[in-house]
């Protein structure tokens, strides 16, 4: 009898360690067929969009401890709030800002991962032209609600900067 069972002993001798070896073998190879899927590169991309931009935000509204609360002129600014509600108006910004960064970040990452797998399934190719493609359009869509010739911006920024950064990524190292 051939197997993970049939050594009664199992793996340096532990008797469940080639049950555990077949186990482990079936759950990367559920990974990898989720991974090579573009629904999951782009759920997963947006996931980590999402917690990458709330660091960010978080990062970025606890620099910015001098602002005004609104964008009124006339409006009370921090610093002549008593010190707890500075503290907690202080906190509910950095959580409103961290919020908004990290869907904005979660957002571009899904539609930029998603159009890239999909152009790159139709095409049957992984280059470069791929990446600046997908850049045109998750520009163009993201800057679709400010009109055309905003839309003709961001494809046209997104793309160079997914050219900029995608020929960054495939150049070769230096122990090639």
């Amino acid at each position: 009898m051939n197997g993970p069972l049939s050594n009664p002993g199992g793996i340096n001798g532990h008797p469940n360690m080639g049950v555990a070896d077949e186990q482990t073998m079936a759950a990367v190879k559920a990974m990898s067929a989720v991974m090579e899927s573009c629904p999951g590169k782009t759920a997963v991309s947006g996931v980590m969009g999402f917690a990458l931009g709330g660091a960010f935000g978080l990062f970025m509204a606890s620099m910015s401890y001098d602002t005004p609360l609104s964008t009124n002129p006339t409006a009370a600014t921090i610093q002549s709030l008593p010190l707890r509600q500075q503290i907690k108006q202080g906190f509910k910004d950095l959580g409103t800002r961290s919020l908004s960064s990290a869907k904005n970040f979660g957002k571009v990452g899904a539609i930029f991962s998603g159009t890239e797998c999909c152009i790159e399934g139709f095409r049957a190719k992984n280059d470069l032209a791929n990446g600046v493609m997908a850049g045109c359009i998750t520009g163009g869509v993201l800057a679709a609600p400010a009109g055309p010739q905003a839309a003709l911006v961001g494809c046209a920024g997104f793309a160079a900067f997914s050219a900029a950064i995608d020929s960054y990524m495939r150049r070769p190292s230096d122990g090639d």
